[in-house]
């Protein structure tokens, strides 16, 4: 008999109240959540405690824990090299609705404002230095190991994964194997790196992935913005000339060009683009 993982209802935290949760995360971990300091996401809401930390709360289904579960920001502490904020420790408990989880992470602060939205519409002129920590942190993050499995949009990312994801837009005939597995932060966009001073965090999702998800996915939240996500793939072009940066290219274009894509999407013309470019120079070998 095989058994069932309940799934929990889709729920925006932009818009949900979430007093009771904060009550629960005050008791548990002893800290007071300054209310006036909240950032509202869609499946996770956070505040600056009274101990000058902040607290990341998430509601996550049973269903997309996932095998390795989600303390992604607790085991991103054992990497070396890396510019995240340190994480001090968490709680998590099951909700009062069947198939519901939360978890609170506590970090410390961040050292600078996010640079902007997930995908930007002007371009945020970091510095060279802030280029150069960033190259840092990404090729340290590469080098390392890891069991975990990257979790890009909380879904675990396989070969089938990319294969179905490139093929739902792009020709089947297309080979899609990935050959390199590294480290990958596997959210990045510019809702999660801090500037002036580089800092990369929210490291829910990060595991082994392709090589080059995470170029590719900064590149794609860049695209509305030609000279950022030029820079992006300059800045990341041992990655974007491997094989698999040309996939994660790809993959990461599907998304934009799929079937949910709005028709007055800024990334869709420079997406199509340089895809057509990509598997151009992919079936040349």
């Amino acid at each position: 008999m095989t058994l069932s993982v309940p799934t929990a209802n889709a729920v925006d935290l932009r818009t949900e109240p979430v007093d009771r949760v904060f009550d629960q995360v005050e008791q548990s971990l002893g800290v007071h959540l300054d209310r006036e300091t909240v950032v509202r996401k869609r499946r996770s809401v956070g505040a600056r405690t009274d101990r000058d930390s902040w607290v990341r709360i998430e509601r996550r289904g049973l269903d997309r824990v996932g095998k390795q579960g989600w303390d992604g920001a607790a085991c991103a502490e054992a990497l070396q090299g890396v510019a995240k904020p340190t994480w001090y420790g968490s709680v998590s408990w099951r909700g009062a609705s069947e198939g519901v989880m939360w978890r609170a992470d506590e970090t410390a602060l961040l050292p600078g404002a996010p640079v902007g939205t997930s995908i930007v519409a002007v371009d945020p002129d970091v510095s060279d230095g802030w280029w150069g920590a960033l190259n840092a942190s990404l090729d340290a993050l590469a080098a390392q190991q890891s069991n975990r499995i990257a979790t890009p949009d909380t879904e675990s990312i396989t070969q089938l994964l990319v294969n179905e994801t490139i093929w739902s837009v792009f020709p089947k005939s297309l080979d899609t194997t990935v050959e390199q597995w590294r480290l990958a932060h596997a959210d990045l966009n510019w809702a999660n790196v801090t500037a002036p001073e580089f800092c990369l965090f929210d490291w829910e999702d990060w595991g082994m992935a392709p090589r080059g998800l995470d170029a590719a996915t900064l590149w794609g939240a860049s695209l509305a913005v030609p000279a950022l996500a030029e820079r992006v793939r300059r800045e990341r072009r041992e990655d974007f000339a491997s094989r698999d940066g040309m996939v994660m290219t790809l993959f990461v274009a599907a998304k934009i060009l799929g079937p949910h894509a709005h028709p007055e999407d800024p990334r869709l013309v420079p997406a199509r683009a340089v895809s057509e470019q990509v598997i151009k120079e992919l079936q040349a070998g």
